[in-house]
């Protein structure tokens, strides 16, 4: 009687001690880029930081799970004490404040970046920082501006055109640093392959 020589998917390993050390790497990474000063910005004063530099960084180099679980565990600390958000501030408060849509919409933006750079890894190993920078750019603006304006109109008490010109003004600097975003993670993956790559490969 022959042997079935169907094989069954793989079960997923495990997040091992290197996938929470990258973790915890990179939310302290985040944290370190909200103590560089910031440039207060329109009427309500949210801030121009490099907080989105290290957070797309941190999607395109961990995946969509552990960038999520990295810049989560920021913003989880953020709001429970510890004075790591920009400007150092903290606390629960933070969502009441106009900066609050921008901060919830973090881990989800590392998410989304990380899972297109999964998607990019998997597929092709010509003009990565292209598409790299394609992902943090359509992360960035479906995410975070978008969550951004709406946390402007809820706790700022703006309308939303006024929110939506006032977060108009991210937007330069966000192109640089997605563009460093995309270059620095084309650099630690090719000086690392399997950073992400053995998180796509099919078993």
């Amino acid at each position: 009687m022959s042997q079935s020589t169907t094989t069954r998917p793989q079960a997923r390993t495990p997040w091992n001690a290197t996938d929470l050390g990258l973790i915890a790497v990179f939310a302290a990474l985040v944290a370190a880029a909200a103590f560089v000063p910031g440039v207060p910005m329109g009427a309500l004063g949210v801030p121009i930081t490099i907080q989105t530099l290290a957070i797309m960084l941190t999607g395109m180099v961990l995946g969509a799970g552990r960038g999520f679980a990295a810049v989560g565990l920021y913003v989880l600390l953020g709001l429970a004490g510890l004075p790591i958000f920009s400007g150092g501030r903290s606390g629960l408060g933070i969502l009441a404040g106009p900066s609050a849509g921008y901060i919830i919409a973090f881990p989800l933006a590392a998410a989304a970046t990380g899972w297109l750079a999964a998607v990019v890894i998997r597929k092709t190993v010509k003009y990565r920082a292209l598409f790299f920078f394609a992902a943090a750019t359509v992360s960035s603006i479906v995410l975070v501006h978008s969550l951004g304006v709406l946390g402007m109109v809820v706790n700022g008490k703006l309308d939303f055109g006024k929110a939506f010109l006032a977060d108009l003004v991210y937007y330069p600097g966000d192109v640089i640093k997605n563009v460093l975003a995309a270059v620095i993670a084309v650099a630690l993956h090719k000086a690392f392959p399997d950073l992400l790559v053995r998180r796509v490969r099919k078993p």
